[in-house]
């Protein structure tokens, strides 16, 4: 259940999900990055009972509203089948490394956005960072996700979850609950495919509002520093160590870490190209 330690001070929030404390290293930098873009929003971070307190003291310390969240009330069934192990061994990742924090059953506690109150929300996953602001996606209609672009053009026919519009809502909170555990059902990359399943139309945010990391790699064309309005860490996270790409992407990770510090952030059009 949801119970907010203060009231909404806006209609209008970004939200993050923290499950543990490595995602709450990311959603540090994330926050940092939301203030320096100049936005007045609310930041809200739903945490699970598993993140010690040591590491959402930080998150509070930025101003952050802390929402403690339960996972869903799914079925056994239901776990066993996105379970860790079970996911990888049905439907395995291929083209990056998930790092061992990474507990996919959790993903779908984002859905408790919903329980919210706020009129609009934007969501982000704690391992993107916001590098202009993004105030203007307060606007878009529920349901709007950029797409799952980072290895070629074909991509672009799949969301991305991990920026998306929403208007938190209670009904609709329960009929996602009613849609997402059902006899025999497997959603192949959870809350990312239930989402694009339970909104079918969703409408397409350009792909510069979650640039997936794996573009500076597959997709170089693509990549424009002053474009980029979110970046996103999937697959490997910049705060890994050692890092099992640290070469090939170091120039994100070294934009990663000066979020994550106290000191100044390079002009976008300072940084170098792919």
């Amino acid at each position: 259940m949801i119970a907010p330690w203060r009231p909404a001070r806006s209609e209008a929030a970004y939200v993050t999900l923290v499950t543990n404390g490595d995602f709450a290293l990311g959603a540090r930098a994330l926050l940092r990055s939301l203030r320096l873009a100049g936005t007045e929003a609310d930041l809200v971070v739903m945490h699970t009972e598993s993140v010690p307190p040591e590491a959402l003291a930080p998150l509070a310390a930025q101003g952050a509203r802390l929402v403690p969240v339960d996972l869903l009330p799914t079925s056994d069934a239901f776990n066993e089948t996105h379970a860790r192990g079970a996911l990888q061994n049905r439907a395995p990742f291929t083209k990056g490394q998930k790092p061992l924090f990474h507990t996919p059953l959790d993903n779908f506690a984002k859905l408790r956005l919903w329980q919210l109150d706020y009129a609009r929300a934007v969501f982000l996953d704690a391992d993107t960072l916001v590098l202009q602001n993004i105030d203007r996606l307060f606007d878009y209609p529920e349901f709007s996700a950029a797409p799952n672009v980072y290895e070629s053009l074909a991509d672009f026919r799949r969301l991305n979850s991990g920026v998306f519009t929403a208007r938190p809502d209670p009904g609709t909170f329960h009929r996602m609950l009613a849609h997402l555990d059902r006899p025999g059902v497997f959603w192949r990359r959870t809350d990312q495919t239930f989402l694009e399943d339970f909104f079918p139309a969703w409408h397409g945010l350009p792909v510069f509002d979650n640039m997936l990391q794996y573009v500076w790699l597959n997709l170089p064309e693509l990549w424009h520093w002053p474009s980029i309005r979110v970046l996103h860490f999937q697959y490997e996270k910049p705060w890994q160590s050692p890092h099992p790409r640290a070469k090939a992407l170091g120039p994100l990770i070294d934009l990663w870490q000066n979020f994550a510090g106290d000191g100044p952030i390079p002009p976008l059009d300072t940084l170098p190209p792919p």
